[in-house]
């Protein structure tokens, strides 16, 4: 046993929900000494994750540690876990700390590592799971960075990031996750860091559109830069520090969800690029994308905070009004021209 594992032993963490992500921070949990409990919805999947070890439809071929037990009983997922993970869609985000809000202990610290905004609200996760678990926000931790699933339950190497406005929930945090194969920085700013991790999503499914249309590389550079800059435009209009952006929540994340085939963002995008439409391509990805529903709460947010983000409203107009990804790329190409960066006052 390691002095980690020693540390954590006995000690138990509950993960909610077991999509992919959610079952690959369960193993970093697991392989640190927690025992994990890990919700999910559906009976069969909890069976063949405690019975098989696997979760085949998330991450296919890929063996589960075996401190990893999951279940649909909610109360016995969070009774006397020391740490919550919430993992949950964007989406289900409100629907699930519901549910989990009666049984969650006041001594248990929480953590989520979900990358989106709720659609109706433009809320950020943080604040979700702050009004429905009567905790204040700033007590909430949020993990995020560059950090595929299937590259972390094979214990690739991985490096991410930590924020609470508490330092010393962002720093116990740190340790329940810090690894040899996971290493776990923190970080002040929540607003940067979930604005970030929201916002490069879109910038994938860009990406996608402009591989699946073989427009090359220098496209891509320019779709990653200019959409770094649109993340930290609005970050900024919403109280983020602009050197988040440059880290790993920031440019480490929009890199390899916009270069990896890994990335549902990115293969979505691609197959909306032959003219696929929306609702077939969400249906052959059986995940969410978590870039379509983020494009529309981005572009009601570049709105309400009066923020230029062009290739989001191209996307937008791409995903919900018809655009085509030619006519969008012109439209971007087309535009009058202006400073990179604005000159000083």
């Amino acid at each position: 046993m390691t002095a980690r594992e020693g540390k954590s032993a006995n000690r138990k963490a509950a993960v909610l929900v077991a999509g992919s992500w959610g079952t690959a921070l369960a193993s970093v949990l697991a392989s640190n000494g927690y025992h994990v409990s890990l919700w999910t919805r559906n009976e069969e999947q909890a069976e063949e994750i405690n019975t098989k070890k696997q979760n085949g439809k998330y991450l296919p071929g890929c063996e589960l540690p075996s401190g990893i037990e999951a279940t649909t009983d909610m109360a016995s997922v969070l009774d006397s876990a020391e740490l919550a993970l919430f993992v949950a869609p964007s989406g289900a985000m409100r629907q699930v700390a519901r549910q989990a809000a009666p049984y969650l202990e006041d001594r248990t610290f929480v953590v989520h590592a979900t990358k989106g905004f709720e659609s109706d609200t433009l809320k950020r996760m943080s604040a979700v799971l702050s009004e429905e678990l009567g905790r204040p926000q700033s007590s909430i931790v949020v993990l995020s960075g560059p950090s595929h699933a299937e590259e972390v339950i094979r214990k690739q190497p991985t490096t991410v990031v930590v924020a609470s406005e508490e330092s010393d929930k962002a720093e116990k945090a740190q340790d329940a996750f810090m690894n040899n194969a996971f290493r776990v920085y923190t970080n002040p700013d929540v607003v940067g860091v979930e604005v970030a991790g929201a916002i490069k999503n879109i910038i994938a499914l860009g990406a996608g559109l402009s591989d699946g249309l073989q427009f090359g590389d220098n496209a891509k550079a320019a779709l990653l830069t200019r959409g770094l800059a649109e993340i930290g435009r609005l970050g900024a209009a919403m109280g983020a520090s602009p050197l988040t952006f440059a880290g790993l929540a920031g440019v480490g994340d929009l890199v390899v969800t916009c270069t990896s085939q890994h990335s549902r963002n990115w293969r979505a995008g691609s197959m909306l690029a032959d003219g696929t439409p929306l609702e077939t391509v969400l249906e052959r990805m059986g995940m969410v994308v978590e870039g379509v529903r983020t494009t529309r709460a981005a572009y009601e947010l570049s709105k309400q905070f009066k923020v230029e983000m062009p290739i989001t409203a191209q996307l937008y107009a791409v995903l919900f009004q018809g655009r085509t990804p030619k006519d969008a790329v012109g439209e971007l190409m087309g535009r009058l021209k202006t400073h990179e960066i604005e000159p000083l006052s």
